[in-house]
């Protein structure tokens, strides 16, 4: 099955892949980025095994207050954020992305929340944040969310 997103991603058994040349869909390898953002080991833990494939890289964040610089070096395809997170809690980290993007500083990224509950959802929504799954989460979930969070950037944001 061959999903167009924007003419630019293109999901084919579960797997990102591609790019359009010419109007023509060119299969092309590519590696899934994650910026990791936690500080609870299960919850690290918990999204590593449900992201372990060799086809990802997930570079971990502790200190929210480094998150847009992480971006910045690493330049994932997606940003996953703990709500509660250090100090500054992943909300504010959520809106410190959209800040780092609006000021070029990084390119559009993908976020997803990592919700205590359900009544969180409203919180996801006002950090614009593009896709979200309330904790404890399966690998299946997780990885839904992230599809649907790389589909809404890629087809432009309506939060």
């Amino acid at each position: 099955m061959i999903e167009n997103v924007s003419g630019f991603r293109f999901q084919v058994a579960g797997t990102r892949y591609g790019q359009r040349n010419a109007g023509l869909l060119q299969l092309e390898f590519l590696t899934l980025k994650v910026l990791l953002v936690a500080d609870e080991t299960w919850i690290q833990n918990e999204a590593m095994a449900a992201l372990s494939d060799p086809d990802t890289v997930i570079r971990q964040v502790e200190d929210p207050r480094t998150v847009a610089q992480a971006a910045e070096e690493f330049n994932p395809d997606v940003v996953i954020v703990d709500l509660q997170v250090a100090s500054m809690g992943g909300m504010a980290v959520a809106r410190a992305l959209r800040e780092a993007e609006f000021a070029e500083d990084i390119p559009a990224t993908s976020i997803v929340l990592l919700l205590d509950r359900k009544a969180d959802e409203f919180l996801a929504a006002r950090a614009a944040a593009n896709a979200w799954v309330v904790k404890p989460f399966t690998p299946q979930q997780l990885r839904a969310a992230i599809d649907s969070a790389l589909t809404s950037l890629a087809g432009g944001r309506s939060a």
